[in-house]
């Protein structure tokens, strides 16, 4: 065994063996693997290996056909067969609601490039005669579904990987990893040796390595099964290899093997397999089957094949399967370890475990992925992801995993992980909860007396003129809004300004009070997170943006912290805040304050600190609202005091309380875009309209890049939707379509309830950002008029939002990002 390596990757299942062969591939031959006892042993060998590209995450789509391509790619490399078989796949839909998301992803894979099909009833019929197609409501076909064979696609990666000078040491268990200088060491039972980099890909064992370095992943095994059937005379006399058949609903997936079938369901009562940590000796076995769980989905299977209710059973697979509590892959560095990275929880381990391997490679290789990855980074996930939180999660996506996800859909699976001091007074007034990065926030509030209920639907609900009314409210009198999601942190230290000048693109503030919009890139340009800048009076500097990135973006700090003499800390567990935005707003505060709240007094984008009786505040004037309106930060203790006092004191001049919903409303009425959806790692600030914030007199990360985009730049640009629609607006990933073809793609939408408009935010191509120009969105299978808007449809030209006298022409609206 080597004593010092530039990688060491920790598993040999398909995703380690992915990362292994990546890294050679890109001339690192200084790599080893370590699997502790076969490859494969673990998830991977006894995988259904199905193969899908369709994927609700445009991105995670694309990594699933780049893995599609590079099992057949190896085969020709190796000349070691990876047994691929692509008869095709066959989504049926057994409700109305199936039917409505399989049209939401035809259109979505329009933008990918997929040649998928809508299938009525009759048809169905043409691609698996075996299907009974009573009761179906239609269904879409993917020629490019298949699968592969769980033990010759990893031993190809690992021959390719290692013909190019990466090694493999078998039977090599990690017994420690302790961080050094330069990196790790990692002690094995077969000698101990200096890794620059750690890779934990160690699967079912992940959390276990994973406690070596000290840190706690949040992860679950769960029992999965999967039978195979005797010869069917029907499956042999097809002539031709059945498609993989999926009817969610009825709760099954199916293929062909050999001449049988394969039949496997997620049960909605799944059941934890070692919880409590996966025992050592465990390897290639089985678990002792449990057919009576799942009997009421392999009695809808047979009903919809009633074939397969001829066949007689061969094999019953019972194996472990490891979760992330939202189902998702933990990939990427992890914050406050150096040089450690994580590629575990990746239940689509076929389907996805080639395109990680690459993204790994690349991440490791260059210090950035080549696209966005933010729902997948292992930073999404805080100390809220408790053992007891990812149990109930994992049993919850277990169960629903064959659901419909709808857009406006609560899961209550793990909360309430933490909640306001105002929870309960919240909920006396109404407030139906929601959950942002574990904390409890309202997103709309039910009438008194009102027993409405937030029906999950891809249409509109009865919720919709709650909603609307609360933004009317606001835009006409007084809304009071609940903010605590949003993250706020102090950067403080000698090379404050320095550190913050490197790290962000933006114009940092000169003067105590002055906020500025700062983007925040990667080498490549693109937007990783922007934060509202405002330089405090002894010399810090305190920032908001989204809490749920906060982790994410530390490890940026740590990354580029280089010698410089700067500290920073959240202070978002500890402080609270709330909003009042309307045309009132100003008034409420004189009342609250005693202080002149005029323009001259505090100019819009100027922070002051207040004092509410005895409450010392931190007044922002600034709204997401794209009103008038403040945002007040406090210390958390103090929220019950400050809240009751807006309550009091608005009451006379119409205050109404406003959620989330509403306020996602009221910023598409501005355009305001939202990170990770219309900024994302994927943008540019120009294309995003954020090129005005862009400081063009010093180097920081990504101006250089951003200087060679600028050479050649044909960018699309983010513009504003209205779509003539009536029972269903945009919510993110439609194609818009000109002429027969996709032209640019929806990051958000929704309802403007005070212009009363259904409004869309795209990225277009370049010549189709006109005003006034026409072109369609899919929405639900339909193609809907939509028609271009270069200005914010509520009060374009700021007058509101800065609290001036009509006068003049439109002005570029002041864009909100980081909310």
């Amino acid at each position: 065994m080597k004593s010092s390596v530039k990688i060491a990757v920790i598993g040999g299942g398909i995703v380690g063996c992915s990362i292994l062969y990546h890294l050679a591939r890109r001339g690192w031959s200084n790599v080893v693997m370590l699997e502790r006892r076969e490859l494969t042993a673990g998830s991977t060998w006894h995988a259904a290996a199905s193969m899908h590209r369709l994927h609700g995450n445009p991105n995670i789509a694309r990594l699933q056909v780049y893995s599609n391509a590079l099992y057949r790619k190896l085969e020709e490399e190796t000349g070691q067969s990876c047994g691929i078989h692509t008869p095709g796949g066959l989504y049926l839909a057994s409700s109305k609601a199936r039917m409505q998301e399989l049209k939401i992803q035809h259109s979505r894979s329009k933008y990918l490039g997929f040649d998928v099909q809508l299938l009525s009833v009759d048809e169905i019929k043409q691609f698996n005669p075996l299907v009974d197609t009573e009761g179906l409501y239609g269904g879409m076909w993917d020629p490019e579904d298949g699968h592969v064979d769980p033990s010759g696609v990893p031993h190809a990666l690992a021959r390719s990987a290692r013909d190019n000078g990466a090694e493999i040491y078998r039977n090599t268990e990690v017994l420690a990893t302790r961080p050094v200088e330069g990196g790790w060491e990692i002690e094995t039972n077969n000698g101990t040796l200096f890794a620059e980099n750690i890779v934990n890909a160690a699967g079912l064992w992940a959390r276990e390595v994973g406690e070596l370095a000290g840190i706690k992943l949040p992860l679950l095994p769960m029992e999965h099964q999967y039978l195979v059937t005797e010869s069917i005379d029907a499956v042999r006399g097809l002539g031709h290899e059945m498609p993989l058949t999926r009817d969610y609903d009825r709760g099954f997936y199916m293929r062909q093997e050999g001449e049988g079938l394969l039949v496997g369901a997620y049960e909605k009562h799944g059941v934890p397999w070692s919880e409590f940590g996966t025992p050592k000796n465990f390897g290639a076995e089985l678990l002792t089957p449990d057919i009576d769980r799942w009997e009421s989905n392999l009695e809808q299977a047979m009903i919809r094949v009633p074939c397969f209710g001829q066949a007689g059973i061969r094999q019953v697979i019972n194996g472990p399967m490891v979760f992330s509590p939202d189902g998702l892959p933990q990939l990427g560095p992890v914050q406050g370890l150096k040089n450690y990275f994580v590629a575990v929880g990746i239940m689509a381990g076929f389907s996805q475990g080639g395109g990680i391997g690459k993204i790994m490679s690349d991440w490791i290789i260059d210090g950035n992925p080549d696209m966005e990855l933010f729902p997948l980074d292992v930073t999404r996930f805080g100390d809220f992801a408790t053992p007891a939180y990812t149990k109930a999660k994992v049993l919850d996506n277990y169960g629903r995993r064959f659901g419909i996800h709808y857009p406006n859909e609560e899961r209550l699976a793990g909360r309430p992980s933490r909640v306001l001091p105002i929870h309960e007074l919240l909920l006396e007034k109404g407030a139906v909860m929601g959950s942002a990065h574990g904390l409890e926030r309202p997103l709309w509030y039910r009438p008194a007396g009102s027993d409405l209920q937030d029906t999950p639907s891809f249409e509109r609900n009865a919720v919709f003129d709650v909603v609307g009314e609360e933004c009317r409210a606001l835009r006409s009198g007084l809304g009071l809004l609940e903010l605590s999601s949003f993250g706020q942190l102090i950067v403080s230290g000698p090379d404050a300004t320095r550190f913050l000048g490197y790290i962000f693109a933006g114009k940092l503030p000169g003067k105590t009070g002055v906020m500025s919009i700062c983007p925040m890139l990667n080498d490549r340009g693109g937007i990783i997170g922007d934060y509202t800048v405002t330089l405090l009076e002894d010399g810090s500097y305190y920032l908001t943006g989204a809490s749920n990135a906060e982790a994410y973006h530390f490890r940026h700090f740590e990354k580029h912290r280089r010698d410089l003499d700067v500290e920073w800390h959240s202070l978002t567990r500890n402080h609270g805040v709330l909003g009042i935005a309307g045309p009132h707003s100003r008034l409420l505060m004189e009342r609250l304050t005693g202080a002149d709240m005029s323009n001259e007094a505090q100019p819009f984008f100027r922070m002051r600190e207040l004092m509410i009786d005895d409450i010392p505040v931190r007044a922002f004037r600034v709204s997401f609202t794209g009103d008038l309106g403040y945002e007040l930060h406090f210390a958390d203790q103090n929220q019950p005091a400050l809240f009751a006092r807006l309550l009091a004191e608005g009451q006379d001049l119409g205050l109404h309380l406003v959620g989330a919903r509403a306020l996602d409303s009221l910023r598409l009425e501005k355009g305001y875009p939202r990170w990770g959806l219309e900024l994302t790692a994927d943008t540019l600030p120009g294309p995003a309209g954020m090129a005005r914030f862009l400081d063009q007199d010093r180097n920081y990360i990504g101006h250089t890049a951003l200087q060679s985009h600028s050479k050649s730049d044909n960018s699309w640009c983010l513009v504003t939707l209205t779509v003539d629609v009536e029972l269903a607006d945009a919510v993110g990933n439609e194609p818009v379509i000109m002429d027969g073809q996709v032209v640019g793609i929806v990051t958000s939408g929704g309802y403007g309830h005070s212009v009363d408009k259904s409004i869309a935010l795209a990225y277009l191509k370049p010549e189709c950002c006109r005003e006034g120009l026409v072109l369609s969105v899919d929405i639900i299978g339909y193609h809907c008029p939509a028609q271009v808007h270069l200005n914010p449809l509520f009060d374009p030209h700021g007058y509101r939002l800065r609290g001036v006298e009509p006068r003049g022409e439109p002005r570029a609206s002041i864009n909100m990002m980081h909310k």
